[in-house]
């Protein structure tokens, strides 16, 4: 069984367990973990290293269009690269709404903007300023059934407020 990438020799930690291990990598996932392990085709010695799993980054701002109109200075490929470096391999940078947007819209415009842009994987910490009973009924489902489902109302910023009702 050929492997992409062999990690050799570093100290796993697991959820539950912390061992030795070589790890296999195939298509991108783990496909192994293991006292030795075949050579695959390119390898990484992390003898004497830490092999953890990659942290995911909850709490970002990157190409996000404020309720004032400027745009955050992360765009996607330097928001991710710097989230890689720290040891991320997941973003959830907020995607908001803005009145008279569409939920739908909003998470196109986002998607657009990261695709071919980040190295990591993504979802979004979708802000709702413009809960309109389509938004409430039809449009969150179908975000949650995409996978989005971390989402935040404001009740400050006048742009942005959802009140009590």
């Amino acid at each position: 069984m050929s492997y992409d990438l062999v990690i050799r020799g570093g100290t796993v930690a697991t959820a539950s367990d912390v061992f030795r291990a070589d790890v296999g990598v195939r298509g991108g996932k783990i496909a192994a973990l293991a006292d030795r392990l075949p050579e695959g085709v390119r390898e990484i010695d992390a003898s004497g290293r830490l092999v953890l799993p990659g942290a995911i980054e909850t709490h970002c701002h990157i190409a996000q269009d404020s309720a004032t109109g400027a745009m955050t200075a992360d765009g996607y490929r330097s928001g991710s690269v710097s989230a890689a470096f720290g040891g991320n391999t997941t973003i959830i940078p907020f995607a908001a709404q803005h009145r008279g947007q569409s939920v739908r819209d909003v998470l196109r415009i986002y998607d657009e903007r990261a695709e071919g842009a980040s190295i990591l994987d993504w979802s979004y910490h979708l802000i709702i300023s413009d809960p309109t009973e389509t938004v409430m009924k039809k449009e969150l489902p179908e975000a949650f059934a995409a996978g989005v489902t971390s989402f935040k109302v404001f009740m400050t910023y006048d742009k942005l407020v959802v009140d009590d009702a």
